[in-house]
């Protein structure tokens, strides 16, 4: 069984230097959803050259609904009805045996024109969807959000939670699970043809709270195998983080 286990995510100061930063964006009011599962099942879900990450022995899967605005890329100002929108991540968690990252299952939004540039240009799970959230009200207030998947030959996945946070904020402290769970600071992607890349992102740290959520619906990993569906899952809220990213670079 290829899995391995990461002691430690390191935040990076950037930008890097000897690769130019071609996106940036900001991540509004994110609820990260986290199941424990198995190891194996993951495994037999990305590529080979890939190896499950493991905290303490523990595969996870995540779900992450949020709020996007201010995407394009560097140095140009936001287009309007073009830079912000809803999404949906269902993720889980691997390392090409030296740097940790994020792998997306899928990458559910309302946007046809970014679906279609990030499945084409950076080999991204992105889908079509029907995505409702409720308008930022004030840090106590409840957030709902609800997504529909309508994206012609995937499989069907339907989302929807009332959220919102509880206690203190907080920066995650390396070897939590909270940390180790959310400071990610790359994405791995493969093409059709099997070749595997790697996406450098970098923020500032996670400043986040416990969250309280409440459930109504999630068909989002059926298909895939594990059960998000009855397993009670742990949650975080973080607020906002702005986000720049880098274009791929091959690995395998």
């Amino acid at each position: 069984m290829t899995v391995l286990e990461s002691s430690e995510l390191s935040h990076r100061t950037w930008p890097l230097p000897w690769f130019p930063s071609v996106m940036r964006m900001k991540w509004h009011r994110l609820l990260f959803l986290h199941w424990k599962v198995d190891a194996k099942q993951i495994e037999k879900l990305i590529p080979s050259r890939l190896k499950v990450d493991l905290f303490q022995g523990e595969a996870w899967i995540g779900l992450v609904p949020f709020y996007m605005t201010g995407i394009g890329p560097h140095y140009v100002p936001p287009l309007p009805g073009l830079s912000a929108f809803p999404e949906l991540n269902v993720r889980t968690y691997v390392t090409d045996g030296n740097k940790p990252g994020v792998w997306f299952f899928s990458l559910d939004a309302t946007h046809r024109i970014a679906v279609r540039f990030a499945r084409t240009f950076f080999h991204l799970k992105y889908m079509d969807a029907e995505i409702s959230m409720s308008e930022d009200r004030g840090d106590e207030d409840w957030i709902d959000f609800a997504s529909r998947r309508v994206h012609r030959g995937e499989p069907a996945g339907e989302f929807q939670v009332r959220y919102r946070p509880r206690g203190e904020e907080r920066i995650t402290k390396e070897g939590t699970l909270e940390h180790w769970l959310s400071a990610r600071y790359c994405m791995y992607m493969a093409s059709k043809r099997g070749a595997i890349y790697r996406g450098e992102i970098d923020h500032p740290p996670w400043c986040i709270r416990d969250a309280e959520a409440t459930i109504q619906t999630n068909t989002m990993t059926r298909h895939l195998g594990f059960d998000t569906e009855t397993a009670a899952p742990i949650a975080h809220y973080a607020h906002l983080t702005p986000v720049r990213a880098w274009y791929k670079q091959r690995v395998y």
